[in-house]
C-alpha cells in the first residue's frame, strides 16, 4: 500500500476518483485553444485566460468533489487499471500467484451478498479486543496493536491517522546510515483538527453533521444509548484535537525529537502504559523511536491516562466503525458516503462498484497491479523520453545555481553535490515487493484490507535499523502523482502521470516542459524548499548554509508566503502561505528551471508559432491548464484545512513571478497580477 498524496500535486486527486476515459480535446500545439478565454487579459487572469473557456461548460459530475485535468489523468488510469483487474479475474490464474491475489481481491470487494451476510463478523476479533480492556496496561496494548504505518510526513506529506498513533519508517534524521521508526498524532474521525477548535459556521454545522453520523452508525451497530456514546465520542475526539499540534507545527522538521530510548518514553511523555504499548506494537526490541511531534506525543499519553476506560472502549468501537465502513453492510457504507462524500466534500452520488473496487486491490497490491500496469502500458521508449527530459532539467537547475549572485561558494558546492547525487526513478521501481505471505480471499473484502494493512505495517517494521533504501519508492506506477523523498535525496515520477496532456514524446516540446516538465522541475525543486533545503546531499538533517545565504531564502520565501497570504478562496476565507509555502516554493523554482531548460533544449534555434502561439506562449499555457480545475465548495474548505498545497487555480498563477512571462503576455503595470521586477519572488 506505497500511495498517499505526494508533494507535489494537488489533493483534488484525494477527494474525487473516478474511471472513464477522458475527454477528447483537440489541441494546438499542445494547447486547447477552444478550452481559452480571449476575452480576458492575461495580467488580469492568466488562469481565466487559459481555461475560462472550458470553466463556462465544465459540470462537476455528481460523484464528484470536482472535475479537471488531473481528474480526467486519473480517470485514464483507473480505466486501464480496471481493465487489468478484470482481466486478471478473467485468467483464473492459482489464487497464489500475483494476478490470482488481484482478482481475489477485485472479487472480494464485488460480493456484495458475501459482505451483506458476513455483517460485524469480520470486526469480532477487534470487537473482542475492545472487550477485554479493562486497565490502562490492556488499554495501552491495544492502542499498539492497532498501530499502522499509515501516515508520511515528509514524502507524501500525509499526517492524518483515525488510529491514536501512526508510525513512519525512514532513515533517521541526524542518521542516514539506517532506518528509524517516528511516532506521529492521531486520533481524529474528521480531517484535521481545526474542525473540532474552529468557531466558523461552517465548521459548527459539519460537526453537527458529524454528531449525527455518529448516532447513526453506533445505533447501526446495535449500541445502546447511541446518542448519549456519540456526544462522548465526539467530546473525547474534541480533547484529542486540543492535544494535537497544527499542520504548519507538525512540517516542522526541526521539531522532531532526537530519538527517545523506549525505556525513557515513561519519563519523556508520562501517561501511557509504553512497555505494553511497544510489546503490542512489535517495537520492543527497537533501542529507541522519535516523537516527531512531541508535544503533541505527550499530551496524547496523558490523555490516556486520564480519561475513564470505558469512554476509550466507546471511542474505539466507533473508531473500528468508522474507519471500516465502507467494506461493511450497505447500511454503514451509505452511512460514511453520506457524511464524508455529500457533506464534507459535497458529492451527491456514490461511485460504481466496480471502479471503487479497482481502487481498493489498487490500493491494497500496489505493486502486484503495478507489475500489470507497466508490462502493458508503459514502454522502454516512454521511460527513455522522459528520463531525457530529467536530464535536462537536472543540468538547467545544475546551470541556475551557477547564476545564483546571492549564492557564496561554500553553499553552492552542497547545492550541486545535491543535484549530483538525486537518484530519479522514472515509471516503476526497481524491485518489486513480494506479496506471497498476504493472503487475499475472493469472499472476504475487509478481512483482505486489514491483512494487507497488518502486511504492510511488517514490511516498515522489517527495516528498523537496517541501512536505508535510496531505491525504494513510495508511490505504485498506476497512482497520477510524484514525490520528492528528501531523507533518501531521490524523485519518483510514477507511469501513470507520464501521460497526455502532461506527457506526449510526439507533442510540441514547448507543452511538455510547461506540463510535465514543470511537474518534475517542481518535484527537483522540492529539494531544496522550506523543507528540503534542510536536508544534505546524504539525506541528512544539517545546515549546509552560510548564514548570509540562509538569511536570504527565508526573506525569499517568507514574501512568497505573504504573496499566497493575499489569495481569496472564498469570501473571508484566504490561502494560508505558511501552510503551503514547501509546494508553493516548488511551484515558483520548478517552473524557472523548466523555462530554462525548454530553451536549452531549443540549442539558440527559434520556437515556431503555432496556432498563432509563440514557443513561449504555449510554454505558460500548458502550465496553466495542467492546473486546470473546478472544485465544490466543501472540497475547497477541506482542502484549505487539511492540504499542504494552494488550490489549483491560485498555483497557476505562479507565472506572474517568472520574468519572461512578461514579454509573453504583453503584461503591463495596472493589470491585477502586474508585479513589479523586484516583488518578483526569486528563489532559485
Amino acid at each position: 500500500m506505497k500511495s498517499g498524496m505526494a508533494k507535489g500535486l494537488s489533493v483534488l486527486i484525494a477527494l474525487g476518483l473516478a474511471s472513464g476515459a477522458a475527454q477528447a480535446v483537440e489541441r494546438v500545439g499542445g494547447i486547447d485553444v477552444a478550452g481559452m478565454d480571449r476575452q480576458i487579459l492575461p495580467g488580469n487572469d492568466f488562469e481565466a485566460y487559459a481555461n475560462g473557456g472550458w470553466r463556462k461548460t465544465a459540470q462537476i459530475p455528481a460523484a464528484y468533489p470536482m472535475t479537471g485535468v488531473f481528474l480526467d489523468v486519473y480517470k485514464e488510469s483507473v480505466r486501464r487499471t480496471g481493465q487489468l483487474v478484470r482481466d486478471a479475474a478473467r485468467a483464473h490464474a492459482p489464487v497464489d500467484s500475483t494476478a490470482g491475489k488481484v482478482a481475489a481481491g477485485y472479487a472480494a470487494y464485488m460480493d456484495t451478498a458475501a459482505i451483506e451476510k458476513a455483517g460485524l463478523k469480520p470486526l469480532q476479533a477487534e470487537r473482542a479486543a475492545i472487550d477485554s480492556v479493562h486497565d490502562l496496561a490492556s488499554l495501552s496494548a491495544l492502542f499498539g496493536r492497532q498501530l499502522r504505518a499509515d501516515v508520511d510526513p515528509i514524502n507524501a506529506t500525509h499526517f492524518h491517522t483515525s488510529h491514536l498513533f501512526g508510525l513512519f519508517v525512514a532513515q533517521n534524521l541526524g542518521n542516514p546510515s539506517q532506518e528509524l521508526g517516528y511516532l506521529l498524532q492521531g486520533g481524529l474521525g474528521l480531517p484535521d483538527r481545526d474542525y473540532y477548535l474552529s468557531t466558523t459556521p461552517a465548521m459548527q454545522s459539519v460537526r453537527k453533521a458529524y454528531l449525527g453520523y455518529v448516532t447513526a452508525l453506533l445505533k447501526a451497530a446495535g449500541v445502546e444509548q447511541p446518542i448519549t456514546t456519540a456526544r462522548s465520542v465526539l467530546a473525547l475526539e474534541t480533547r484529542i484535537a486540543q492535544a494535537q499540534v497544527s499542520l504548519v507545527q507538525s512540517q516542522d522538521v526541526h521539531a522532531v525529537s532526537a530519538p527517545w530510548s523506549l525505556a525513557s518514553f515513561p519519563q519523556q511523555a508520562p501517561g501511557i502504559d509504553w512497555p505494553a504499548f511497544f510489546q503490542a506494537a512489535g517495537l520492543d526490541a527497537q533501542p529507541a523511536v522519535a516523537a516527531w511531534q512531541p508535544q503533541a506525543i505527550r499530551q496524547l499519553s496523558a490523555l490516556v491516562a486520564s480519561v475513564p476506560v470505558a469512554t476509550w472502549k466507546q471511542y474505539l468501537w466507533f473508531e473500528a466503525l468508522n474507519r471500516n465502513a465502507n467494506l461493511l453492510p450497505k447500511t454503514y457504507a451509505d452511512l460514511s458516503f453520506g457524511f464524508f462524500g455529500k457533506t464534507l466534500s459535497g458529492v451527491s452520488q456514490q461511485r460504481p462498484r466496480d471502479q471503487r473496487a479497482v481502487d481498493a486491490v489498487s490500493s491494497d497490491l500496489g505493486d502486484a497491479v503495478g507489475q500489470l500496469y507497466v508490462q502493458k502500458y508503459f514502454p522502454a521508449s516512454s521511460k527513455a523520453a522522459v528520463q531525457t527530459l530529467v536530464g535536462n532539467l537536472l543540468h538547467a537547475f545544475d546551470a541556475r545555481i551557477d547564476t545564483l549572485d546571492w549564492m557564496t561558494p561554500a553553499t553552492r558546492a552542497h547545492a550541486k553535490a545535491k543535484i549530483a547525487t538525486l537518484k530519479v526513478g522514472v515509471g516503476y521501481p526497481e524491485h518489486w515487493r513480494d506479496y506471497a505471505s498476504l493472503t487475499i480471499k475472493p469472499d472476504d473484502a475487509l478481512g483482505n484490507h486489514l491483512r494487507a494493512e497488518t502486511f504492510e505495517y511488517r514490511h516498515q517494521l522489517a527495516k528498523l535499523g537496517k541501512p536505508a533504501d535510496r531505491g525504494e519508492w513510495w508511490m505504485t506506477p498506476q497512482t497520477v502523482n510524484a514525490v520528492n523523498l528528501p531523507l533518501q535525496n531521490a524523485l519518483n515520477f510514477p507511469a501513470a502521470i507520464l501521460v497526455p496532456p502532461f506527457f506526449d514524446p510526439k507533442a510540441d516540446p514547448a507543452a511538455n516542459y510547461g506540463a510535465i516538465g514543470a511537474i518534475i522541475g517542481h518535484e527537483i525543486s522540492h529539494s531544496f524548499d522550506n523543507t528540503g533545503a534542510e536536508f544534505d546531499e546524504h539525506g541528512k538533517l544539517a545546515n549546509w548554509w552560510t548564514p548570509s545565504d540562509q538569511a536570504h531564502f527565508r526573506a525569499a520565501s517568507q514574501k512568497l508566503a505573504r504573496q499566497y497570504d493575499a489569495y481569496q478562496v472564498l469570501p473571508g476565507l484566504h490561502v494560508n502561505g505558511q501552510q503551503t509555502l514547501g509546494e508553493n516554493i516548488a511551484d515558483v523554482s520548478g517552473l524557472t528551471i523548466s523555462w530554462l531548460a525548454y530553451h536549452h533544449a531549443l540549442q539558440n534555434r527559434p520556437a515556431p508559432v503555432l496556432g498563432g502561439m509563440s514557443g513561449d506562449q504555449r510554454f505558460f499555457l500548458a502550465f496553466a491548464q495542467a492546473w486546470r480545475s473546478k472544485e465544490r465548495e466543501q472540497a475547497l474548505r477541506q482542502g484549505l484545512a487539511t492540504d499542504v498545497h494552494a488550490p489549483a487555480a491560485f498555483r497557476a498563477l505562479t507565472v506572474r513571478n517568472i520574468d519572461a512571462w512578461y514579454p509573453a503576455f504583453h503584461v503591463k503595470p495596472g493589470q491585477t497580477l502586474y508585479l513589479a521586477p523586484p516583488d518578483r519572488v526569486k528563489i532559485w
